[in-house]
């Protein structure tokens, strides 16, 4: 019983504060604004992808020498 309070708790928490900015976004008309956030993070896994592969350039090179 305890458990299932707390399940419900989160699933509270998650639904009704973290996506809470989520769902006046979603009702919106303007496709741009609805995925500003996607963008977002897909900008962010390219920089991180360049980053990494930079980082495996160099120690791949200093590994050879």
């Amino acid at each position: 019983m305890i458990a299932n309070n707390i399940f419900k708790a989160i699933g509270d928490f998650f639904m009704n504060v973290i996506f809470a900015p989520y769902d006046s976004l979603r009702f919106m008309d303007n496709w741009w604004v609805q995925s500003t956030i996607s963008w977002v993070f897909i900008g962010i896994t390219f920089i991180a992808f360049f980053y990494w592969m930079g980082e495996l350039k160099k120690y791949s090179k200093t590994e050879n020498e």
